[in-house]
């Protein structure tokens, strides 16, 4: 039984309810990368209190999500799929509420931006955004769908991250060997590359819970699950 006090339809409206929170957190942990990318192109930060605002409410989510987490496990004790759900919930709201901050950071990085003489156009800086808003997205879709199969093609988009975060690293660095004006707006891009990369893993992340959700076992650290 999942409860000595509830009912199922109502333990599922309260495993629905902590879904959409997360979902929502989710949400607005990509509008902030969305805006963080923008301010990084604008070089200012004209959004600040946007940012802000999304921030504060990303915070609210996650203690919210504890508050139900706490409950459920108290009131309701949940056992096998459904507490593989908690658990992925929990997880995935550590990993989407440090997105949040990451992106904070690129927003900042933006503001700093203002500062120094722009660098070359790093198409691949752009690309990284695109990709790394997308994953979370998906994997967030996958979630919704209990589809191994999407989380698994987020899981493997990491690697053109990662990819992308070199190529761009070594632009980086080629421009600041070049010219000296170019290292500390140079120093400021690569914060930005960081920090998009582990916005990637984070998304990553998320999609390896979502598939030991589905599967019932881990994929994580390359055991031997990943090669089944």
């Amino acid at each position: 039984m999942t409860s000595a006090n509830l009912p199922r339809s109502h333990f599922d409206g309260e495993l629905d309810s902590l879904q959409n929170l997360l979902l929502e957190m989710a949400g607005r942990a990509e509008e902030l990368v969305r805006i963080a990318m923008e301010e990084l192109a604008r070089r200012e930060m004209l959004g600040a209190e946007e940012i802000c605002a999304t921030e504060d409410r990303i915070d609210q989510l996650e203690v919210e999500i504890d508050e139900r987490v706490v409950e459920l496990l108290a009131l309701q004790q949940p056992i096998a799929t459904d507490l593989r759900f908690v658990f992925v919930v929990v997880k995935a709201c550590r990993d989407i509420e440090r997105i949040g901050d990451h992106a904070v950071n690129i927003a900042g990085a933006g503001h700093r931006a203002a500062a120094h003489p722009p660098l070359p156009e790093i198409r691949e800086i752009w690309e990284m955004g695109d990709r790394a808003r997308g994953m979370l997205s998906r994997a967030l879709g996958a979630l919704v769908n209990r589809d191994a199969d999407t989380a698994r093609a987020v899981i493997a988009e990491d690697e053109v991250v990662d990819t992308l975060r070199h190529s761009a690293f070594d632009l980086i660095v080629s421009y600041m060997q070049q010219q000296q004006r170019y290292i500390s707006p140079g120093v400021n891009m690569i914060l930005v590359v960081q920090n998009l990369e582990r916005i990637g893993d984070l998304a990553t992340n998320i999609a390896e819970e979502i598939v030991y959700l589905v599967e019932g076992h881990s994929i994580k650290h390359g055991g031997a699950e990943r090669q089944s």
